[in-house]
Order: C-alpha cells, then sequence, then structure tokens
C-alpha cells in the first residue's frame, strides 16, 4: 500500500437508529465543528447532480430512511468531504442486532489530516459509537484479506497480518473487528481489550486521547498508515500483539 491515497475512510459503528433519533445530525455538526469552514449543504441527484439544501437539519430528520441518513457533502472538488448513514443488517457479533453504521470520506491532504482525530472523535460520540476508525483508502482490500473465511484450509493474509474472525464467528460486540490508523474505542470497547495499561501501552498513550463520553482516539503512528513503510507495519503488528481480541483471536 502506498502513501499516494487521496481519501482519507472514516467509518463508524452504532447501536441501531431509533424513532426521532437525534444522533445523524450530530454526527454531521460534529463533522462541521471538526473542520473550519465545512457546510455539508448538499446532496446528490440521481442523475449526479449537486442539491442545495438550505434546510439541511430539517431535511436529514425527515430522510431517515431504512435506518441511516442520505448522502451529505460540501461543494468543494478540491476538497471534498461527504458522509452518510446506513443501517447494517449484521450484527457487530454472532446474534447481535443489526446496527447503525456510518461512512465519511476527507481529503488526505494537510486539512483532512489536521482535522482528522476531531472528526473521528465528534463523529463516534455524536453517534454512540462502539467502535470505529480512520484510515487511508485501498487499507479496506488488505483488512478484507484478514478475514478467514469457512472453507480456507490455509489462510495466510498479507504483510505478515494475523487472520481475523468474520462477525458473526465472534462473541462480543464490544471488541473491534480489526485496526486502522487512528482507532475510535468506546470505553466499553476500551474495556474489553483491556485498553490502557500504563505499563504496557506508553507508546499508545502518547498518540492517544480521552474523549468526553470515556472513549479513547487511539492514533497507531504520525503519518497515516502506509503497510510499506517498515515501521508502520511493525506498529501494526505490535497492536494486534498487544491486543488479542481485536478480531476475535482471543477471548477478552
Amino acid at each position: 500500500m502506498t502513501a499516494a491515497h487521496r481519501t482519507l475512510i472514516v467509518i463508524i459503528h452504532a447501536p441501531a437508529l431509533q424513532d426521532d433519533d437525534g444522533r445523524p445530525t450530530a454526527v454531521v455538526h460534529a463533522m462541521e465543528r471538526a473542520l473550519p469552514g465545512l457546510r455539508l449543504g448538499w446532496t446528490m441527484s440521481e442523475k449526479g447532480d449537486l442539491v442545495a439544501l438550505p434546510q439541511r437539519d430539517e431535511w436529514v430528520a425527515a430522510n431517515m430512511t431504512n435506518g441511516g441518513f442520505p448522502f451529505l457533502c460540501n461543494d468543494d472538488d478540491n476538497q471534498l468531504v461527504t458522509v452518510a448513514g446506513q443501517e447494517n443488517p449484521n450484527g457487530l457479533a454472532a446474534g447481535s442486532p443489526p446496527h447503525f453504521e456510518i461512512h465519511a470520506d476527507l481529503p488526505l491532504d494537510a486539512v483532512g489530516l489536521a482535522g482528522a482525530a476531531d472528526v473521528l472523535a465528534g463523529v463516534a460520540e455524536g453517534a454512540r459509537a462502539v467502535w470505529g476508525h480512520a484510515t487511508p483508502s485501498g487499507y479496506g482490500e488488505i483488512v478484507a484479506q484478514q478475514f478467514r473465511h469457512p472453507g480456507d484450509a490455509l489462510h495466510v493474509p498479507p504483510h505478515g497480518l494475523p487472520s481475523l474472525k468474520l462477525p458473526w464467528d465472534r462473541s462480543t460486540p464490544e471488541v473491534p473487528h480489526f485496526l486502522g490508523w487512528l482507532n475510535y474505542w468506546s470505553a466499553a470497547a476500551a474495556r474489553a481489550i483491556g485498553f490502557p495499561d500504563l505499563t504496557r501501552d506508553a507508546d499508545l498513550l502518547s498518540r492517544a486521547r480521552r474523549t468526553a463520553s470515556g472513549g479513547w482516539v487511539v492514533q497507531l503512528t504520525d503519518a497515516p498508515l502506509d503497510l510499506d513503510n517498515p515501521a508502520h507495519l511493525d506498529a501494526l503488528l505490535r497492536a494486534y500483539e498487544r491486543f488479542p481480541q481485536i478480531g476475535g483471536r482471543a477471548a477478552p
């Protein structure tokens, strides 16, 4: 994976939306606070044209269908920011209910990177998330190869990364499915994986911060994760070794 990716992908997993749920609006407001000057005041028509939303908050509240909220973006092709929410019919573990999943894209430039941790924290807190991550585009392809599927006689993920259990083969919904570059762990998720441990997590804590709800944003490397960088790959491998619960590799 090279460092030339242009997009930072933010994905958040949270409990399913309820009737008259204010979390979609809270998510949008959090993104706008995190990136000064951002206005997510447009959506996309079926023809791919931008449609202005002068009453954006009211529009979001009125269009919370299918357990999510529609696509929103700014009006800046040079620094495009997008967000949308949907109900994922799969649970975060075996037997758990469907959940609310938010996807946001930021430019992988100085502005996007400066606000990335604030966006992740704000979106996660606004959604009352269980866990989430922010990682350069393309990383998802690596993670997909880490999941072991039924019938895989010999499973060898790329870069020497560990095999991970699929969500429906796991029993603890609070435990993240994998590690990203920036990781949001709710208070429940942090407890489930044993973070922080002051004797073992000094390096991670030097790049971590607590959120208002008691969760954590934990950054694995100073620059966006690039698995062609040996130091970055080593940091990711050490984090997987530190948290064997992540990906269902050990019972919490």
